[in-house]
C-alpha cells in the first residue's frame, strides 16, 4: 500500500500545456500601464500569486516603492485574470500535457486523493478545470486557488488546506510536483515526502535540480514509479 494519501499538482505547465500564454497576459497588463517587461523576466515568477509577481517586477523595474500602491498591482492584475478568463473559457483548446489524465485517474484509482493548487486566482483555476471537465471525468478530488489562502508560495498554506479536505494531517503522507522553484519550495516547506520536479514547464533539468526536490522527472507517468517504488 503507497505511503502516499494526496497528490497535489500545479496547473500551468505541470498539468495543461502553456506556451508562455500566461506570461504574456501578465506583460500586457503591465505593458497597459506604462511598464515595459521581458519574458525573461517574468517566466520566473510564473509560480508565485500574481500580485505578489506584480508587485516584485514592478520593483525590478527600478520604481520608487512608494510608487508602487495596492491600487496600481490590482488594475494590472484585474487586467491580467480578465485576459486569463478570456483565454481559458472562449480562446484555443486547452490541451492537457502528455499522461497527466490518465495519471491523475490511476492515483485516484489507488486511493490517493488528488489536488490541484495553483498561483493563479481560484476563477482562473476554476475555469481551466470547468473547460477540461476535470471534476466530471474524475480527474481530480479537490482545486484550490492562491487567492484562497493568506499566503501563495513557496508558503505551505494551500497545501496544508488540501491535507484538510483530505483528511491528513501528516505531510509525509503527501506528494507535491510542479514545474517551478517555487514548487518545490512550497512542497518542501510543507515537509512533503516527496516534492517532484517536472520539466514540462519553463524550467530545465539542471535549473529545477538546484532547488533540491526529492525526484525530477520529464513524464508525469513516472509519478507512478515514484509513489508505487
Amino acid at each position: 500500500m503507497s505511503l502516499i494519501k494526496l497528490a497535489v499538482f500545479d496547473i500551468a505547465g505541470t498539468t495543461i500545456k502553456d506556451n508562455h500564454e500566461v506570461s504574456k497576459a501578465l506583460q500586457a497588463a503591465l505593458a497597459k500601464q506604462g511598464h515595459a517587461v521581458d519574458l525573461a523576466q517574468i517566466n520566473p515568477l510564473m509560480g508565485y500569486e500574481k500580485n505578489l509577481a506584480i508587485g516584485q517586477l514592478l520593483q525590478m523595474q527600478g520604481l520608487a516603492s512608494e510608487t508602487i500602491t495596492p491600487q496600481l498591482i490590482s488594475v494590472i492584475h484585474a487586467d491580467f485574470v480578465q485576459q486569463m478568463l478570456n483565454f481559458y473559457t472562449a480562446g484555443p483548446a486547452i490541451e492537457p500535457l502528455p499522461n497527466v489524465e490518465e495519471t491523475l485517474k490511476a492515483l485516484r484509482e489507488q486511493g490517493i486523493k488528488v489536488g490541484i493548487n495553483t498561483g493563479f486566482s481560484k476563477d482562473i483555476a476554476d475555469a481551466i478545470i470547468n473547460r477540461l471537465q476535470w471534476r466530471e471525468k474524475g480527474v481530480i478530488d479537490y482545486l484550490i486557488g492562491s487567492d484562497e489562502v493568506t499566503l501563495g508560495r513557496p508558503h505551505p498554506l494551500m497545501i496544508q488546506r488540501l491535507m484538510q479536505l483530505a483528511g491528513i494531517t501528516d505531510p509525509l503522507q503527501v506528494l507535491k510536483a510542479g514545474d517551478t522553484e517555487v514548487d518545490i519550495h512550497e512542497g518542501q516547506n510543507a515537509g512533503c515526502r516527496y516534492v517532484v520536479g517536472i520539466t514540462t514547464g519553463i524550467f530545465t533539468h539542471e535549473e529545477l535540480a538546484s532547488h533540491h526536490p526529492t525526484h525530477l522527472i520529464d513524464d508525469m507517468a513516472k509519478v507512478l514509479t515514484i509513489i508505487n517504488g
